[in-house]
């Protein structure tokens, strides 16, 4: 069999696969596309995916899809049946949006909404697009969506170290593990770049800029393997659930607690990378714990501060995490009472960069003293230092 036939008979599974889980009468169903940058054909294999759907006699419709002007990508909208968008007035400019009460009004089995990152224009009933998918799968609609790795919430950091590239529209990693169905869509780097050079991502004249920066092949090899390892995690997860028709291993029964102070940047990548160990490790409980101590009380720190405090509790809360605070200013003898009060195994704290550990255990300051006091307890827990 050639490598053509083995895509078209895999495509050919993935949809079959679909459909059956479209036709079971329950919530709707999310199947999400991911890939590593723009351009891999996600839009396209979307749309593929609905005309073939719409083959097999299903109602399919499209709420929202950006072709950017790709030929190929343009042709698969044929015969698919659109949901007008909604026009919303802006600062003075009519902007186009998902018409979501339309969807919902139409109540197709099976809706394709694409950009799943998008912020939506103020006045929209939604902030988020992830948050209109929701709603649809909530009332019984199917959606297949895409995005691009980089947008995902808890890669958040490891993006920005890769490209240099702050992404400011992300998705709840909570959004992805309630997904019935991810599909990789790959592209080796020289065949991205190709697409890229021969103006079927981007106008021309955007087409150095891009190959200069964001589309650098060590950047696009590293998402590559973001993306790669994200949908081997999702099939990991529905393995460990019996969601994936294979025999279900026994759960890992770790439990992960993470250390935060009102330092929001070190909080946001110690939140994200204790989501991403949970991840891997398959735990089904972790914890954020914010002590406050009397020089972090409301009345001593600003309002700044406090905002970000709160931000980055609601992100923890967004990846799956349970929030824990208390007042103290014991800092290193409450972490290690909840610590044994919830059964953690795994510490993760921050450390800012030293030259060596040493350096790191000799220093004066809250994790230094935790390092300590967990060496002299009898106890299985470790410590996960992320250093920022």
């Amino acid at each position: 069999m050639t490598p053509a036939n083995d895509d078209s008979q895999l495509r050919d599974q993935s949809v079959e696969r679909f459909l059956r889980l479209v036709q079971e009468p329950r919530r709707g169903r999310l199947k999400v596309y991911i890939g590593l940058a723009a351009g891999v054909g996600k839009t396209y294999r979307m749309l593929q995916e609905a005309q073939e759907l719409r083959q097999h006699g299903v109602d399919v419709v499209l709420g929202y899809v950006e072709t950017h002007g790709r030929t190929g990508t343009v042709a698969q909208l044929q015969n698919l049946p659109l949901v007008k968008r909604k026009n919303i007035f802006y600062k003075g400019r009519m902007l186009e949006e998902m018409d979501v009460q339309g969807i919902l009004q139409r109540r197709p089995a099976v809706v394709v909404v694409d950009e799943l990152a998008h912020t939506n224009v103020p006045g929209s009933e939604n902030e988020k697009r992830w948050q209109d998918v929701e709603q649809l799968v909530r009332a019984g609609i199917s959606v297949i969506t895409a995005v691009n790795v980089q947008h995902l919430e808890s890669l958040h950091d490891q993006v920005l170290r890769i490209t240099g590239q702050d992404v400011a529209e992300r998705v709840p990693d909570q959004l992805l593990k309630l997904a019935d169905e991810v599909v990789n869509v790959d592209l080796t780097v020289p065949e991205l770049r190709a697409r890229l050079e021969e103006g079927k991502i981007y106008d021309p004249q955007k087409v150095p800029t891009a190959l200069r920066n964001f589309f650098q092949p060590e950047n696009l090899l590293q998402l590559r393997e973001l993306a790669l390892r994200e949908v081997a995690g999702q099939l990991s997860r529905q393995i460990d659930t019996g969601a994936a028709p294979v025999p279900a291993p026994r759960r890992n029964h770790d439990r992960l607690l993470a250390c935060i102070n009102s330092n929001a940047p070190a909080a946001r990548e110690i939140i994200r990378k204790t989501s991403r160990l949970a991840d891997r490790l398959g735990t089904a409980t972790w914890y954020v714990l914010y002590v406050q101590t009397a020089r972090e009380s409301a009345d001593r720190v600003g309002l700044a501060t406090q905002r970000h405090l709160l931000r980055n509790l609601q992100l923890a809360t967004e990846l799956g995490g349970q929030i824990l605070r208390v007042k103290s200013d014991e800092v290193v003898t409450e972490i290690l009472r909840v610590a044994q009060e919830k059964g953690a195994t795994l510490l993760i704290c921050g450390v800012t960069q030293e030259k060596s550990w040493w350096q790191r255990l000799t220093r004066r300051g809250t994790t230094a003293a935790l390092i300590r006091a967990v060496a002299r307890t009898d106890t299985d827990l470790d410590l996960f230092l992320v250093t920022y």
